[in-house]
């Protein structure tokens, strides 16, 4: 095995990528930090003592991001085009996502990791006056493309939350208890299902969370026109071509976000729709039933 950075002594290096093509590089990273309830609704609800600590956690890891080649000793000093952190809240627990890009020889995994560490952190160090049994966990790598490595995608597993229908395009879907989905169609009397490529739509529920912290504290499931309400995916980073095995039946991504229908009930329901930036559309591989709870799995 060539350890690539030590030099002939037997030294540490910084290796040489002046070789390589300069490429668009994306990384997005993954973390999690638990606490109690109590301390989760604070955090809500603004009323940590040293003030807003997502906004400060999401200022944090940006730095860090940029700030990565001057801690970690072999990561290269590269250009970011971007850095964008994503929180999610679920009762006891806040999820980070850190997404960064670059054109550059080199990608940028350390620098997704390294933002996702020190938000994390920052929440904790916002919080502890109030929690200091606070646990940062599962700080892993999610998705990484670009070089000639080309994509790495990690297998992860999410839920179905709900299952919802409709008679109608360009209305909301009412939950139902299961759905049947059937092979190269799309859910059973479902107003979307086809013989075309956008057969079944997902959202997750993440999405949904996001928008009820803008002020929309009455939406249900469902009220995105989804068919299926997911949650443990960040939908919108899967290639368009992913599999999934959601309960019994497989589906694969045929496309990222649409175009919202032009007097689109939704958007009249709700002021905004998060479908066209965060949903996703599949198409029926193989048949079955799906209902609230089932797993998802990235094949």
């Amino acid at each position: 095995m060539e350890f690539t950075h030590f030099n002939n002594e037997g030294l540490p290096k910084m290796v040489d990528v002046g070789e390589k093509e300069e490429t668009e590089r994306v990384a997005l990273a993954y973390g999690k930090i638990k606490a109690k309830k109590n301390t989760i609704d604070m955090i809500k609800e603004g009323k940590m003592k040293k003030g807003d600590v997502l906004s400060v956690a999401q200022v944090a890891g940006i730095m860090a991001a940029k700030k990565t080649s001057e801690l970690i000793p072999m990561c290269h000093n590269i250009f970011l085009s971007s850095v964008d952190m994503t929180f999610n809240f679920g009762e006891d627990y806040i999820e980070v996502y850190s997404k960064v890009k670059t054109t550059s020889k080199t990608g940028v995994e350390m620098e997704a990791l390294h933002a996702v560490t020190t938000a994390l952190l920052t929440i904790y160090d916002m919080s502890k006056a109030v929690d200091r049994e606070m646990i940062i966990e599962d700080i892993k790598l999610i998705k990484k493309a670009g070089g000639s490595s080309g994509v790495f995608l990690r297998k992860l597993t999410g839920k179905v939350v709900s299952v919802n229908i409709s008679d109608k395009k360009g209305v909301v879907k009412t939950p139902i208890p299961q759905g049947e989905f059937i092979e190269d169609y799309g859910l059973k009397d479902d107003a979307h299902a086809g013989k075309w490529h956008r057969q079944v739509s997902l959202l997750g529920v993440e999405s949904i969370d996001k928008m009820k912290r803008a002020g929309l504290l009455e939406l249900q499931l469902g009220d995105f026109a989804e068919n299926i309400t997911t949650s443990g995916i960040l939908l919108y980073e899967l290639p368009i071509g992913t599999k999934l095995k959601v309960g019994e039946c497989e589906l694969e991504v045929t496309q990222i976000g649409k175009q919202c229908h032009e007097g689109c009930a939704i958007k009249q329901k709700v002021g905004d729709c998060v479908m066209p930036k965060e949903g996703i559309f599949a198409k029926v591989i193989k048949g079955g039933v799906i209902k609230a709870g089932d797993d998802i799995e990235i094949c």
